[in-house]
């Protein structure tokens, strides 16, 4: 027995003081009515009406019943209406996570953009670099760049391609030979984004493809650690080009092998999030406004989106 549903037919009966009007206006056979008042009345071991051919009346325990019954009934009714209120006007706070890089480079206007359309949506932002557990974090979605750190019970949608570049300090360059060539490297310090072992850099050129092995001097998961290194004057970097712009255009970074560009190295920005039937209309909305912007907008040259 549907025990709310139950009570619903019971107020509605006694409202109408007619089993027939009830169940014409609830959709539904008189047999139904009966049936449900009958199943209500067995559930609490009681009679609610007193029932004759002509007339119908509530017993001292039916009145008693149907005062609580509107009480729970105007409760679920209003939470219900607020709740339908408040997806429509997508109010409430947004749970995002996102990697270092998108942080630096384009989540604040993509943000800003979309509360322009909806200021009853609030963001709390968290930030990471290595991995974030976007289950016990409680995250409505995620920006990443590398999905495969997640479960494959996310949806993962492709935003941008993020061009990866090689950088080093002018003073390690300038104690250190510059490389021309990537053939070169191998006289370097180079820091690698790995978890260990030894990893392959592959350029293209006009002259085709060229692929080192690399075993570097510094190996660290988080491009944060080997931006750090690289500004320290440690080495040769290989990271996202929105991520050391500002470096690049003050100097205290330089563009290393410049003609060449980085072939396996291309990353692409992702947003992560629940399956679309576990979404609320809030995040339908935010990722909607995500997926759509960047397949309209015309990206800047360090950000190519993904059509």
């Amino acid at each position: 027995m549907n025990q709310l549903q139950a009570m619903r037919v019971f107020s509605r009966v006694v409202e109408l003081a007619s089993f027939n009007l009830a169940a014409r206006q609830l959709g539904v056979s008189p047999a139904a009515v009966t049936r449900s008042i009958g199943m209500l009345e067995a559930h609490l071991n009681t009679r609610l009406l007193n029932r004759t051919t002509r007339t119908l009346s509530l017993t001292e325990a039916g009145r008693e019943y149907l005062c609580g019954c509107r009480t729970i009934i105007e409760q679920l009714d209003e939470m219900e209406a607020s709740l339908v209120q408040s997806t429509r006007q997508l109010r409430g706070t947004l749970h995002v996570a996102s990697v270092a890089t998108f942080v630096q480079s384009g989540l604040a206007p993509l943000l800003a953009a979309y509360r322009t359309l909806h200021e009853g949506v609030s963001f709390e932002v968290t930030t990471f670099d290595v991995r974030i557990d976007m289950v016990e974090g409680g995250f409505d979605v995620c920006f990443s760049d590398n999905p495969a750190l997640f479960g494959s019970t996310l949806v993962c949608r492709p935003l941008l391609r993020v061009p990866q570049v090689l950088v080093a300090s002018p003073t390690y360059l300038s104690i250190h030979d510059r490389p021309h060539a990537p053939s070169t490297l191998g006289r370097h310090t180079l820091l690698c984004r790995s978890e260990s072992g030894q990893r392959c850099w592959e350029f293209v050129d006009r002259t085709g493809g060229h692929r080192v092995s690399v075993d570097g001097a510094l190996l660290s998961p988080s491009y944060a650690m080997l931006k750090a290194a690289a500004l320290q004057d440690m080495g040769i970097a290989m990271l996202p080009r929105p991520m050391v712009e500002a470096e690049l255009q003050r100097g205290a970074l330089v563009h290393v092998l410049e003609d060449f560009d980085v072939s396996a190295g291309q990353e692409h920005l992702s947003i992560l999030y629940s399956s679309p039937g576990q979404l609320s209309m809030k995040v339908r909305s935010f990722v909607d406004f995500v997926v759509d912007k960047y397949r309209s907008a015309k990206p800047p040259a360090a950000l190519r989106a993904v059509t």
